[in-house]
């Protein structure tokens, strides 16, 4: 059967785009990230040596870079394509179609600017807010950006200034909670119902600044010490407002902002250990962006069946409530529960103009059944073996 993974994966985000529960809306995020997975052998497109993220070292696999909607009431995948290594390609680096991952998540957040997607900004690790030509594409077309960097990533600077992030945060004149210098106390709430204060400020650093065009932001829960996870050295074009209220509510922005990103780690979790994201057995290109493209509708229909089964939501989360790393839910329960307002309006098929029958079940309201002939269907155990 001939079918486009591109159309098909445009229907499922128009659908969810036109769903009040997941629509998206300009105070969300749109979080870059790329993922790898082992394979084996050479003869699967885009599989090479390369860093897998998914192991945190070198080895033989495939890099998909993807694109994910967030806030704090859901996520979802938008867009997700393979990178391919120089060494598979004749002309190496210098080959026509050769793209660096920052340049392919340049190309993702246009097609979300092109689908109609909102967000107040573009939320991605230090693998990209490290990486000049990522921000300066951003910059150049105007997309708001809240993005990771190194803790000690070098930058010039005279001698007697700071030189890099860690090195302007103990700039910031801490010295306790009732003189905490340039740093300002923000509250991050979760969605597990508990609270945490953090510190954030506005930090100097070469051509980074409060009155620059981009903005060193550091947050941390100790400014004291500034404890490796628990800090956040953060690059963004989101201008300064001039009241001291208001730059303490845009420094909350930015923290709640960057704290969506955790989402993506979330989606990985799912569609790897539920949805069989790497569980292709297919070689060429074609085939495995249809793969994706299929998980990402499981996804979505995923979200489908919890909507159906949690019909009302709760008020609406406040500007700096953020998603809980550790009370979030694991990849074996699905999909964050989130509850919203109304239970889904329509049901819609991905795979438009198809024909409603006998012999077309809808998996979200049969699921049961459905499960149920599998279980019935599956092979007998083996026999024990004569003594």
């Amino acid at each position: 059967m001939a079918w486009d993974h591109q159309q098909v994966n445009d229907q499922r985000v128009r659908l969810l785009c036109e769903e009040a529960a997941t629509a998206p809306h300009d105070g969300g995020a749109l979080v870059i990230d790329d993922t790898g997975d082992r394979k084996d052998g050479s003869a699967t497109a885009h599989v090479a040596r390369q860093y897998l993220g998914s192991v945190g070292k070198i080895d033989n696999g495939i890099v998909a870079v993807t694109s994910l909607w967030a806030d704090e009431r859901c996520y979802w995948p938008v867009h997700a394509v393979p990178y391919t290594p120089a060494a598979r390609l004749p002309g190496g680096e210098r080959d026509p179609g050769f793209r660096t991952k920052p340049q392919l998540a340049v190309e993702l957040v246009q097609a979300a600017r092109q689908a109609g997607i909102g967000f107040r900004a573009v939320v991605a690790d230090c693998a990209y807010g490290d990486n000049p030509g990522f921000t300066q594409a951003l910059t150049a077309v105007g997309v708001p950006f809240v993005l990771a960097l190194k803790p000690r990533r070098g930058t010039w600077a005279p001698a007697d200034a700071a030189h890099t992030p860690t090195e302007a945060a103990g700039e910031l004149g801490w010295h306790s909670p009732r003189k905490p210098g340039q740093w300002r106390r923000i509250q991050r709430r979760f969605r597990a119902g508990h609270a945490e204060t953090w510190w954030a400020a506005d930090a100097k650093l070469g051509g980074w600044g409060p009155d620059r065009a981009l903005r060193l932001v550091v947050a941390t829960t100790d400014p004291a010490s500034l404890p490796g996870h628990r800090t956040w050295y953060l690059l963004t074009n989101l201008p300064r407002p001039a009241t001291r209220r208001a730059q303490q509510a845009n420094l909350a922005e930015v923290v709640r902002l960057y704290g969506l990103r955790n989402w993506v780690e979330q989606g990985y979790k799912q569609v790897k250990g539920e949805l069989g994201w790497a569980d292709f057995q297919v070689r060429s290109d074609r085939a495995i962006r249809r793969h994706w493209a299929l998980v990402c509708c499981a996804f979505s229909f995923c979200w489908q069946a919890f909507l159906a089964e949690h019909p009302t939501q709760p008020e609406q989360p406040a500007p700096c409530d953020s998603p809980d790393p550790q009370a979030a839910p694991s990849a074996a329960r699905g999909v964050t529960a989130s509850g919203h307002r109304r239970r889904t309006s329509r049901q819609e098929l991905v795979a438009g103009g198809v024909a409603s029958g006998a012999g077309l079940a809808g998996p979200v309201e049969r699921a049961t059944t459905l499960l149920a002939v599998v279980v019935a269907n599956a092979a007998a155990p083996a026999a024990p073996a004569a003594a």
